[in-house]
């Protein structure tokens, strides 16, 4: 189903439903019952958390420049604290591992769905001196909720990852969550969103590794603590993640995040152990969507690596430096608005190291 998904996106295919009308009329109904139960959706206005990290290791190197784009979860939404926002979490771990600093800037809006992204494209590389070295890019959920087309969500998605490849950006993709997670849903919607979510996983991985980019993906990734734990890892209105919840899928995208950009060396050799493999890019797709902080980057077509990267702590949480490149000479704040909207928390497997060390 994910390689006809991202087959439909590619060659202008049609809709491809993924449930029946009977199924999406319940769902649907479920949604607004969910959404009832936690307050509507309602969640505090992210906070901006645009700006420069990692100044004590200014020197002569210029920074690096880090795009963020997507929905609620990429914004932060649900915390109130820049530095509880998973840009600045990313920002800070980048800083800390590349030993320079690094500049945000945060373009995603609060229930965005994947046709937004060409608007949010657009933001990042509107100054062609100021292109990112690298962009991560959470989106899907509201793509799911609002039912919008797979073929068309995949389409919007690996267009903007061709975008920013073509624009000299490398690009890493937080895949669709599980909305099978979130407390207030029951069955049969938990059923229905937990296999739709990841065939749009998988379609979303399929497409943006053959546009050039990687993807990690985020799936139940707050899973077996939100079963234990799930007040301390969801946010107020139990939908968007708590500062926790955020800290835990920066964890889990950090270490692709850093490879990417050559942080640390790689290596094409595959750990047995934790069942790293090289598969078709649709196994691998599909195999990823079922293990939260699975990393999938293409090889040699139509082949893809499957790696489970151990993950890096993150260092504390700091709250951003403004400085005039990023916020004109007047020394104000550039904000992109954001309106409140609803996005969605995600989930993570945590049996993955979380010990120092890397891969």
């Amino acid at each position: 189903m994910a390689r006809r998904i991202a087959a439909g996106a590619a060659y202008g295919g049609g809709s491809i439903g993924l449930l029946g009308a009977a199924a999406v009329g319940v769902l649907l109904a479920e949604v607004q019952l969910a959404k009832r139960q936690v307050g509507g959706g309602a969640a505090p206005v992210p906070p901006s958390a645009d700006g420069r990290y990692g100044v004590a290791f200014a020197g002569p190197a210029d920074p690096l420049r880090f795009g963020l784009l997507g929905d609620s979860t990429a914004a932060g939404q649900g915390v109130r604290r820049a530095g509880q926002t998973p840009g600045a979490l990313l920002a800070s771990g980048l800083a800390a591992v590349s030993e320079r600093p690094v500049d945000l800037r945060n373009v995603a809006q609060p229930g965005a769905r994947s046709d937004d992204l060409e608007r949010q494209v657009s933001l990042l590389l509107a100054d062609p001196a100021r292109v990112p070295d690298v962009c991560v890019i959470m989106i899907g959920a509201n793509d799911v909720t609002h039912r919008m087309p797979a073929t068309q969500s995949v389409r919007c998605l690996t267009t903007a990852v061709r975008r920013l490849r073509t624009a000299g950006a490398e690009v890493v993709v937080g895949t669709c969550p599980d909305l099978g997670t979130i407390e207030p849903v029951y069955q049969p919607l938990r059923w229905m969103a937990r296999r739709v979510s990841r065939q749009l996983a998988a379609a979303q991985t399929i497409g943006s590794v053959e546009q050039g980019g990687r993807t990690v993906s985020l799936g139940d990734l707050l899973g077996p603590e939100f079963e234990a734990n799930p007040r301390e890892l969801f946010g107020p209105d139990n939908y968007h993640p708590s500062a926790e919840g955020y800290a835990t899928a920066a964890m889990a995208l950090l270490p692709t995040l850093c490879a990417v950009l050559g942080l640390w060396p790689e290596t094409d050799r595959l750990d047995g152990a934790r069942r790293e493999d090289m598969l078709p890019v649709a196994k691998a797709a599909s195999q990823a969507a079922k293990e939260a902080g699975t990393e999938v980057t293409g090889a040699r077509a139509p082949w893809a690596l499957l790696k489970h990267r151990r993950r890096r702590r993150l260092p504390a949480p700091t709250e951003p430096h403004p400085h005039p490149e990023m916020h004109g000479e007047t020394g104000g704040s550039t904000r992109v608005e954001r309106r409140p909207g609803t996005g969605t928390g995600t989930g993570t497997d945590t049996g993955t190291d979380t010990s120092p060390r890397h891969a």
